[in-house]
This record gives structure tokens, sequence and C-alpha cells, in this order.
């Protein structure tokens, strides 16, 4: 008889088992016994998805990572890169509303050190889309890596808050698009232009 095939599902339930443990207890809590009766499997079904817990905690910080890329490639490009910046901005947001736990493991917990690499790919995409607005003449002739740092930590900021109880989710569209605003002027967007692309972008994302 063939052994039974591997079951995806039960691998991301685990991986999302993980998850709520590490944020809500932290990594002394996780062990592998705790793990599978948090999904009701067998430790055996730990080793057989997983090699052991160190490669457990990889796999949540890479799912939380493959969620946020899937989240980046559903926006689509347009001819505005300004607004594609929003947009990518707002699909940051939305997926870690979406997804908490996977997102405080990936964001708030230290990286292992073999490991610290996974998700560099989703930032470099925002230095990207950085670039693609000063290619276009809608920013400052800078470092793209620097503007890109201002817009991932302000982004986090306000995931962080939203998460930990302190900003109402409802609201950060609201503060996101000023403060979204106020840096695209600094960077030397003209006013105008960088209303509509907020604007733009903002209605399309949510449609």
């Amino acid at each position: 008889m063939s052994p039974k095939p591997a079951d995806p599902a039960v691998r991301t339930e685990l991986v999302e088992a993980a998850a709520r443990v590490l944020a809500d207890e932290g990594p002394r809590a996780l062990t592998t016994r705790r793990l599978a009766a948090e999904v009701g499997t067998s430790t055996m079904a730990v080793y057989t998805y997983f090699g052991g817990m160190d490669e457990v905690r990889r796999a949540v910080r890479r799912e939380g990572f493959a969620r946020l890329a899937a989240h980046l490639d559903a926006t689509p490009r347009s001819a505005d890169p300004v607004a594609d910046l929003v947009a990518a901005g707002a699909a940051y947001l939305t997926n870690g509303l979406a997804n908490p736990h996977l997102y405080r493991a990936m964001f708030l917990e230290r990286p292992p050190d073999d490991d610290a690499a996974v998700g560099i790919d989703t930032f470099q995409r925002l230095v990207d889309a950085v670039r693609r607005c000063i290619e276009a003449g809608r920013f400052h002739q800078v470092n793209p890596w620097g503007l890109a740092v201002q817009l991932w930590t302000m982004r986090h900021g306000m995931v962080s808050l939203a998460l930990a109880g302190l900003l109402p989710a409802e609201q950060i569209s609201r503060h996101i698009a000023d403060m979204t605003m106020r840096l695209f002027v600094g960077y030397g967007d003209d006013p105008a232009a960088a209303q509509r692309s907020v604007d733009r972008a903002l209605r399309d994302y949510q449609h």
C-alpha cells in the first residue's frame, strides 16, 4: 500500500496555527505537541510536513510573504506610476489586516539568521515602483531605496497600530491617503497630480 499523500490543506492549517501561537504567546509556546493539538492532528503530522519546529517557523514567514506577494501581483499595472504605487500600498495594508498573525511573524519577530533574506523581493517591488515614479518625472531624481523605506515604514506603522487595536482599521484609509499625499509632494510631485493619482488608485482598488 502506498503512503497517504500529503494534504496541502493540513500544511496550511499547521502554518496558520503556528502563526497564531507565535503572535499570541511567543516562540516558547510553540512546540510540536502544542501545534498538533491546535490543528487536531498527531505530532507525527508535523514532521510529515516539516522537518522540525525550526522549519515550521521558517514556513510561517515564507507563507506570510507569499500571501503579500500574491496581493501585490493582483494589483494591475497602469500608465500612472504614482497611482500604481498607491495601489500597491493599499494591497500591503489589505494583506496585513487580513493575515494579522502571519504579519506579526513577518515583521515583529526576529527572523532566523539563515532566513533573513526571505521577503526581500517584496521590498524590491516597492523600490522598483518608486523608481518608475522618478523615471516618469513625478518624483525628484534621488535614490529610490530611501523613498521606499519611508513609504514602507509608514504603511507598516499603520498596520501595526491597527493590529494592536490602537487605531481603528476603518480610519486607516483616511490617514494613509493624507500621509501619502504629503510624502509624494515632498518627493517632488505636483500636488494636483498627486491628488488625482491617489484618488484614482483608491477608487479603482476598492472596486
